[in-house]
């Protein structure tokens, strides 16, 4: 039997008298590819501050490759948002890289022999070679998360969390990046998370959805998790979930953001059917 390289039990995250999720039960095989889907304010990042140590859950018990997560896990590589650089910043892309070995919060602190090396493998991997050497501020949004997904893969992680990692790029962007990190996936076997808001420029690559709503979570193929029937169960309200010329478009979530002009979410594909409420939850 393959062992997950993620896995948790039981796990919840509290703040005071709030529950952003509980009960979650969760594995991750090697080379799934896992959506994690929600309104603002759900709990997607706090999951991956969970895995990456920078959070603790507050019950039950979580794993990364056999260990408990903790910082500068050389297991875990991470995607943060894409936020643009300004235009003056003097960085280089391949310094932005070379941070993932030697001070960057995320990453690894490794001694410099053979650095240059592993950050010219990693800047080649994600196809950046031509403009590593130039400032980050003339680097488009794209060429710039290009870098980012660079240094995560720094440590050769078997895990890579991607933290909305689509934002703010145009549609060829958002193709381009998301079949890198599949590429990625498939070519070393790598379980990938990733927290979107867009789901549609993924969908052939998903396999499972975790869907968070509050206290609710529900796990398992798009075509389980997003129906209508599903999705308002765990909203408690009226939703619609469209099929339209390949999308899924999702209406009536209460936050906006998560949706196209219609103010709906967009999902597509594989694991458990499970939809699961707390009974047991501080309030």
């Amino acid at each position: 039997m393959v062992e997950p390289t993620v896995r948790l039990r039981d796990a919840a995250v509290t703040f005071g008298a709030r529950t952003l999720w509980g009960g979650l039960d969760l594995d991750v095989a090697p080379g799934e590819f896992l959506a994690v889907l929600g309104p603002n304010g759900g709990g997607k990042t706090t999951l991956l501050k969970v895995l990456l140590g920078l959070q603790p859950l507050s019950r039950g018990r979580g794993e990364v490759c056999g260990q408990r997560p903790h910082r500068g896990s050389a297991a875990v590589g991470y995607v943060p948002q894409q936020n643009a650089f300004d235009r003056d910043v003097a960085l280089r892309g391949r310094d932005l890289v070379r941070l993932g070995l030697d001070g960057h919060r995320w990453g690894l602190r490794r001694p410099a022999h053979g650095a240059r090396e592993a950050v010219d493998r990693a800047i080649a991997e994600v196809g950046a070679t031509d403009y590593a050497d130039a400032p980050l501020g003339m680097l488009s949004g794209g060429e710039q998360q290009r870098l980012r997904i660079a240094q995560a893969l720094l440590g050769d992680p078997e895990v890579l969390l991607c933290d909305e990692p689509l934002l703010s790029l145009d549609l060829h962007r958002q193709q381009s990046i998301s079949a890198l990190i599949d590429e990625r996936r498939r070519r070393a076997n790598t379980s990938v998370l990733f927290v979107t808001h867009e789901i549609n420029p993924i969908l052939p690559m998903v396999d499972r959805v975790l869907y968070l709503v509050g206290r609710r979570w529900a796990i398992g193929t798009p075509d389980e998790v997003l129906t209508t029937e599903r999705l308002s169960a765990l909203y408690g309200t009226d939703i619609d979930v469209l099929r339209v010329r390949g999308r899924i478009v999702v209406i009536g979530t209460p936050d906006a953001p998560h949706g196209e002009a219609d103010g709906g979410h967009h999902h597509h594909p594989s694991g458990d059917d499970h939809t699961h409420e707390p009974s047991e939850v501080t309030r």
